[in-house]
Formats: C-alpha cells, structure tokens, sequence
C-alpha cells in the first residue's frame, strides 16, 4: 500500500506546490482535487489543481515527468459533486466535468476517478435507484472505454439542514451498495472505502472489507469522532453534526489498526490517502501542514 493525502486541503496551493509538498514529507501518493475552475460549492469542494480544460499532450507529458521526478503518484483524479442533483442544471453540469475527468485520467495514465453516486435529496432510496438507472450506465460504460476505475465514496453527505432529508449520495450503505453493483455489474466501478462514514452510521466498518474486497479500488484515512454527550441529547435522527465531527487518523473512534489489518487481510496493494477535513487544524498554513505530518506520523505504525 502507498500512503497519500487528498489534496483538497492544500487550497491554496498549486499543482506544483502540491507534489513538492508530498514529496517533501515522504508521501508516495497524492488524490488530486480536480473541480472545474471557479466553482467552489462547499467547504474542501471547488479545489482544482489539475484543469481538465486545459490537458494538451505537453501538459500531460510535463505533470507526469513532474510526479516522476518527485516519486510521487498520483492516485486518482478526485471530483465530489452532485450527479443526481434534482437541479437538473447542476446535475448536468456535474455529470459533463466527471466525464471530462475520465478520459484525462486514462490521457495521464492514472485510470481511476474517485467520486460520489448523488442523490436527489427529496426523493426516496427506491426512487434514486430508478434515477441511478437513468444516468450512470452511460458515464461508467465511457469509464470502461477508457479503462478507468470510478470509485465511489461511502459519504452520505447529509451533515446539516441544506442537505436534509435524504442527503446528496446516495451509495451509503452496504445494502444500497449491493443494489448498485447488480445494476451496473463492472469491474470498472468500484468503491472508495473511508471508514469515518460508517462510524457516525454506527455501521460495522471492517466486516464490509471482506464482503466488497474486489470493489476497493481506493482508501481514505479520515477519523471521526462521535460525541456521546451530545448524541444522547439530540439522538441519530438530528442533523449529524450535531454529534460528530471528522478528526484526523488517531484522535477519533476508528481502530486504525483493525482497519489496515483487514485491508491487509484481502491482499489490497493500491493507494491509501488521508484526508484531513478537521476544524482544529485549519486557520493557518502551518496547521494544515501540522496536520499531514501528524496523520503520516500516527498512520505509518500501520503503513509505510
């Protein structure tokens, strides 16, 4: 396994001020943030250090000779929108860019997207399944024409009151995951497994690793940290961050060592990346450095 960051939290910084930074700290990977440009929604979503606008074959032979040089991968081409949006403006607009990133992920020779399902948040599981049926067979047939791997996130991406009721993915669960795959049945769609979501879920995060040990394309490392004071006054059905909160790799309530253990167990060799989405190290550049380092520190006990 290759351990990385998701480069969403070096915002502020370019392509090259990003593979300069992993190459510094010792990661030998790197999720790029690949948004369309000018087009931040929400916090970490809008990052773009790679812009699929503009890819000539110069372009793409600089950034890999760039990574080559600083022995760092990059492991996939990172996009986290809204593909079911009830907008059907958004919707299109998200479903154009993820296509647009499939071919420059297999044009970079890096063959793998990671993404979210969407969701139309007023419309029931059932009837998202009939959406799903709409509008992803044709995005991952164009994944599989250019032999690209879609993973997709287990995020629910319901946090607070502008993603109630149904949140905005839809692929949550490992029961919803099983209704996907046997509708599109592809080994080019996959999943981008990240313990934290399951947590808050209160869902079993490793028995899911063997079940869907052929789906893990991509892993994040990201903790999150659920506050029993708080969940016994507001209980599971209130917004989930009114008792919980992501947390880097060690300061929450994933067993890190259980989690690589069982990653280990069914022979997953790909990229693993951190993802730091936690308040108390942001504010300043040398917090969300601070950050990387000590998540590299805590998870190197279990992968180098």
């Amino acid at each position: 396994m290759k351990l990385g960051f998701v480069s969403a939290i070096l915002d502020q910084s370019s392509f090259e001020e990003v593979i300069d930074t992993a190459s510094e700290l010792g990661f030998g990977c790197v999720e790029l943030a690949c948004w369309p440009q000018g087009k931040a929604e929400r916090r970490y979503a809008g990052v773009s250090h790679i812009n699929a606008d503009d890819l000539s074959e110069e372009k793409i032979a600089y950034i890999n000779d760039y990574c080559a040089k600083k022995n760092v991968q990059i492991s996939s081409l990172a996009y986290y929108p809204n593909a079911m949006d009830g907008d059907l403006e958004k919707r299109n607009a998200a479903i154009e860019h993820l296509k647009k990133l499939i071919v420059a992920s297999s044009r970079l020779g890096i063959g793998m997207v990671t993404t979210f399902i969407g969701r139309d948040q007023t419309k029931t599981v059932e009837e998202n399944l009939e959406l799903f049926k709409e509008i992803w067979p044709p995005i991952i047939k164009l994944a599989e024409e250019h032999k690209v791997k879609v993973a997709i996130e287990n995020c629910p991406m319901l946090f607070g009151a502008d993603q109630w009721p149904g949140g905005q993915n839809l692929a949550t669960t490992p029961k919803i995951w099983k209704e996907l795959f046997a509708i599109i049945p592809s080994e080019y769609f996959g999943l981008n497994y990240d313990p934290s979501h399951f947590v808050w879920q209160m869902i079993d995060y490793i028995k899911p690793i063997y079940e869907f040990k052929d789906k893990i394309f991509h892993v994040h490392y990201k903790d999150i940290k659920v506050y029993k004071d708080k969940l016994d006054e507001v209980g599971i059905m209130a917004y989930p961050l009114s008792f919980m909160s992501p947390k880097l790799p060690g300061l929450g309530d994933v067993d890190w060592g259980k989690y690589v253990s069982a990653l280990t167990d069914i022979g997953y060799t790909g990229c693993t990346c951190i993802e730091v989405e936690d308040k108390a190290f942001e504010g300043s550049q040398e917090a969300v450095m601070n950050s990387l380092k000590l998540s590299k520190k805590y998870m190197e006990q279990f992968v180098i």
